[in-house]
């Protein structure tokens, strides 16, 4: 039996740019766009820090996350351009990182993510050919994974964990309470990612408004 590959991932982080994300984050009291990058870049910077990833694929055309994730050890940006739409996004991240290497894509909304969470959640995906992390709420996803040689699919959006497992997605044993699973796009989510502690651009923008 072959040993699973669980080191040498390539992550792909889709980020919207901030003037058109995290449009339900209006009514939390700070500057929306500043949070909807600060948030990306907290998840950008702990998907970096993670002992089994390699690379960072950050596929956005905001040009402020560009030009700050573009100085990063091991981040590179792949412009978005005219493919539209996150599965899109995604895959041409997916296209750059090429199909011999471990891949995986997170959605760039889950400030809390610690890098120890994320390794444990590629360590598992490493025993499976794809590989899902649903939400914190069961219905929605913010890891996909592939190893090496895997043909790339996604359907993210909503309820897209159910999707993915038709697509042969194996939903990985990550807590619920997992930093990976908290994504945010309201104000209640936001709350609780901010219980299991966010990021330091994420607290400094929130932070400020409290001032």
């Amino acid at each position: 039996m072959s040993i699973p590959d669980t080191s040498g991932w390539t992550i792909i982080v889709p980020v919207k740019p901030a003037a058109v994300g995290k449009t339900r984050l209006t009514d939390v009291g700070t500057d929306r766009e500043a949070l909807a990058r600060a948030i990306a870049l907290d998840t950008i910077a702990a998907a970096a820090a993670t002992p089994r990833v390699a690379h960072v694929l950050v596929v956005t055309d905001d040009a402020e996350v560009s030009a700050l994730v573009s100085l990063w050890p091991a981040v590179d940006v792949v412009p978005e351009g005219d493919m539209r739409g996150l599965d899109a996004a995604i895959a041409l991240g997916a296209d750059a990182a090429g199909q011999g290497v471990p891949r995986a894509a997170l959605l760039g909304d889950v400030p809390a993510l610690t890098p120890h969470d994320l390794d444990a959640a590629l360590e598992l995906a490493g025993h499976v050919e794809r590989g899902l992390v649903p939400d914190a709420e069961g219905t929605g996803s913010t890891l996909v994974t592939a190893r090496p040689g895997a043909v790339w699919v996604s359907a993210f959006g909503p309820d897209s964990a159910a999707r993915h497992r038709l697509l042969g997605c194996t939903g990985l044993d990550v807590p619920r309470d997992s930093t990976l699973r908290r994504d945010v796009d309201t104000a209640a989510q936001l709350a609780e990612a901010v219980s299991l502690g966010v990021g330091p651009r994420t607290s400094a923008v929130l932070a400020e408004a409290a001032a």
